[in-house]
């Protein structure tokens, strides 16, 4: 058997930072390139998406690139500060995976992104995804942000791909934890094989697809446990479906949907299972999906909290391997309290 691969390859558009890769040389996903788009304010994508990176990798084969949001000057992950080098990286990927939120990135940059969609590229989106983009009328990729009003691509990215643009909150983060049940006529779906006691720490999202096939539920709870008391006065939402787009060429592609996600959400064997799952059926790989499949993670992951801010000094080149920390750091900044208005 041939050792496990990584590496950090060069990039020209920023001295001081490069893509993340991962690479594995056994299992289904070998020959297959996943592209993973780390930057939200919030949950965490920067130690969601290169924990899965890294298992997708090693025990199943995958090559797997992370993009982060960098600071230019540094090469320092500052998640959504809507600067995304190493784009290129989805002109020969197989699948995207976006956990983004509110990005506005340089025309350069989401050229890429935009070939990738037009050429009916799968794609598996993750809580704030829905969102993904905010952009004005002179952007020239305008059209992918959220609240986007022409009738061409209404409401940008979130509902034309993942068929849900932001909607809004329905639990209290940090207070009101979410219980995930799989709808009994979509057992039998590939997604869900191995799925249970799927339990998640972020509150709830409205769920609203405007089509596709809904395969869970999300119940809000009143607690911070898997057994905390339902409450009552939220019934059930949709929270992980299928669906189809069709690109401007013409091709129909797989997409993936969840509205959750973030690195303690994933502790969560259930949660974890559902999304590797996920990845599997959007590549079209759904009859590799094992009830057992190795859903490890691999290397330590002790998760921040999620919330606003983000862990100060990071560099992708800290999650290079198979056994560095994730997260590379614990000091989490935070916003600054707003300043209160002065009394009249």
């Amino acid at each position: 058997m041939k050792p496990l691969l990584f590496s950090l390859l060069p990039f020209a558009l920023c001295a001081n930072a490069a893509p993340l890769v991962f690479e594995g040389t056994q299992g289904p996903g070998v020959g297959r390139h996943i592209v993973f788009l780390a930057g939200d304010h919030e949950y965490r994508s920067e130690e969601t998406l290169p924990a899965l990176a890294r298992l997708l990798a090693k025990h199943h084969g995958f090559k797997c690139t992370v993009l982060f949001n960098l600071d230019p000057a540094t090469g320092e992950i500052i998640p959504g500060n809507s600067n995304m080098p190493g784009m290129e990286a989805l002109d020969h990927a197989d699948l995207a995976v976006v956990f983004l939120r509110f990005q506005a990135f340089p025309r350069e940059q989401m050229a890429h992104l935009d070939a990738y969609l037009n050429r009916g590229g799968p794609v598996v989106g993750l809580r704030t995804a829905t969102h993904a983009f905010k952009t004005t009328g002179t952007d020239p990729f305008a059209k992918y942000s959220y609240d986007y009003k022409g009738t061409d691509y209404e409401l940008g990215f979130g509902h034309q791909v993942l068929g849900q643009t932001w909607v809004g909150h329905y639990g209290k983060n940090h207070e009101q934890s979410t219980r995930i049940t799989i709808l009994d006529d979509k057992k039998a779906h590939p997604i869900l094989r191995g799925v249970r006691d799927v339990w998640v720490q972020a509150g709830g999202y409205v769920g609203k697809p405007i089509d596709g096939d809904v395969l869970t539920i999300a119940q809000p709870l009143n607690g911070m446990r898997p057994d905390s008391p339902v409450d009552a006065t939220k019934p059930p939402m949709p929270s992980e479906w299928t669906r189809t787009y069709r690109s401007s060429s013409g091709k129909t592609s797989r997409v993936f949907t969840t509205l959750y996600g973030t690195p303690e959400d994933i502790t969560n064997e259930g949660y974890r299972r559902l999304v590797v799952n996920g990845c599997f059926w959007a590549l079209a790989l759904e009859t590799a999906i094992k009830p057992d499949l190795n859903i490890a993670f691999v290397g330590p992951f002790k998760p921040n909290t999620f919330g606003p801010g983000y862990a100060l000094g990071v560099k992708p080149e800290m999650y290079a391997g198979f056994t560095s920390p994730i997260p590379a750091s614990n000091n989490v900044k935070k916003p600054a309290p707003k300043k209160e208005k002065a009394k009249k």
